[in-house]
């Protein structure tokens, strides 16, 4: 796992400035959802995830550093995370989280422990 899990690893292929939203998000074991809102900011990049019907119309913040690849052809992208833990993940609420730096350190707390 990243040392960083707010960037993006080199070996992505994601290259920054490109937007990624309406991209596709796969987990481990099959898709996601849809990115509403992505950030490249240094130390700081994420993607919001709508996940639609599949947890009830939430939005879920994923850390760069759970991306591990960009598919800009087929607009994907494959994160290295199942969809249980996705759905385990912190609450996340995109009209009052982004900028909260508690949520923010929540998130990337859950996301930084290692791999199950």
């Amino acid at each position: 796992m990243s040392e960083n899990i707010w960037g993006y690893q080199p070996t992505t292929g994601y290259t920054p400035g490109h937007s990624l939203v309406g991209f596709k998000v796969e987990a481990t074991d099959g898709h996601i959802g849809k990115v509403d809102k992505h950030s490249d900011d240094v130390g700081a990049a994420y993607l919001v995830v709508d996940t639609g019907v599949w947890i009830f119309g939430k939005h879920v913040l994923l850390p760069a550093g759970t991306v591990v690849r960009v598919d800009a052809a087929e607009e994907k992208i494959y994160v290295d995370r199942t969809k249980e833990q996705i759905k385990d993940a912190p609450e996340f609420d995109k009209d009052k989280h982004i900028g909260d730096a508690g949520n923010h350190d929540e998130i990337g707390g859950y996301y930084g422990r290692p791999l199950a």
